[in-house]
């Protein structure tokens, strides 16, 4: 553990992380001794979905109790994308967007995570067709217009997450398509380093610097930007501190979420960011 004052330490951001109902009774000392943001990861399939999820979502709230962070959850995203050209997919995805954002306003969350529908192939090839671009957009909106509108109902914002994105650009283009304040920004520091690594993106911060105040949300993980490690904070090759220096600039107030495959790297990678003197 760092030797930081108190008056240093209470500067730093607070770190807040991704985790299912059952790890976050395993670590609710950590996630409640600076009332940590969190992300639940327990709504994300269809199975849950079309399920007794308002079960779940009751124990999310119990055990919620005394927790002050901010609360959201990872979106629904397995075997679809928001761009779906065939329109009976396409109901499909609504209807899954639509299911979480119950799920949000049933626990009171303020964020739910899309994955974007941006690949590697789009950034060779959208400029290949007249109105690839628009094309791609207007897919969006068919699919998320109601969810965006339930979203601004309900108070949550829908924050589109990097995932093969090489282009930082041109998910914010679709955000603010929406002219929406219900549709943010959210970075996967592993995602991105990723493409930067393996697709030639971008490094990390500079996608930070694209979204800019849009962004809203982070998935904080390592990786050698090769694979999606989702590894300890510390553990891989990401430049923490010029992600932190970008962060430090923002006005957003994005949630600041440490997203692990192994959740008991939780700890080290708040104390790995404290070493650094970046986070707490």
């Amino acid at each position: 553990m760092s030797n930081f004052s108190e008056p240093y330490m209470s500067s730093l951001p607070i770190l807040g992380a991704a985790m299912s109902l059952s790890s976050f009774q395993r670590h609710r000392d950590l996630m409640l001794e600076k009332q940590r943001d969190l992300e639940l990861q327990d709504f994300v399939t269809g199975e849950v979905l079309n399920g007794d999820w308002a079960s779940v979502a009751d124990h999310a709230k119990k055990l919620l109790d005394g927790h002050e962070g901010r609360v959201g959850i990872h979106g629904p995203f397995w075997g679809f994308t928001i761009d779906a050209k065939d329109p009976d997919i396409r109901e499909i995805v609504k209807k899954r967007l639509l299911q979480g954002l119950e799920v949000c306003e049933a626990i009171g969350g303020t964020h739910m995570v899309v994955h974007s529908p941006y690949s590697t192939w789009d950034y060779n090839n959208l400029d290949n067709y007249d109105t690839g671009r628009a094309t791609k957009i207007e897919l969006c909106h068919l699919t998320m217009r109601e969810a965006v509108k339930r979203a601004e109902d309900i108070g949550c914002e829908l924050v589109l997450e990097n995932i093969e994105d090489k282009d930082p650009y041109a998910r914010i283009e679709l955000a603010e398509s929406f002219g929406s304040q219900a549709v943010k920004i959210s970075i996967d520091t592993g995602h991105a380093h990723y493409a930067h690594g393996s697709t030639g993106a971008p490094p990390v911060d500079y996608f930070i610097k694209a979204a800019g105040n849009n962004l809203r949300h982070i998935h904080l993980q390592d990786a050698d930007g090769y694979a999606d490690r989702h590894w300890t904070l510390g553990e891989g090759t990401i430049n923490w501190p010029s992600v932190f220096a970008e962060l430090g600039k923002l006005d957003s107030d994005p949630r600041l979420i440490v997203e692990l495959r192994d959740v008991s790297g939780l700890p080290a990678s708040i104390a790995n960011m404290e070493a650094l003197g970046l986070a707490q």
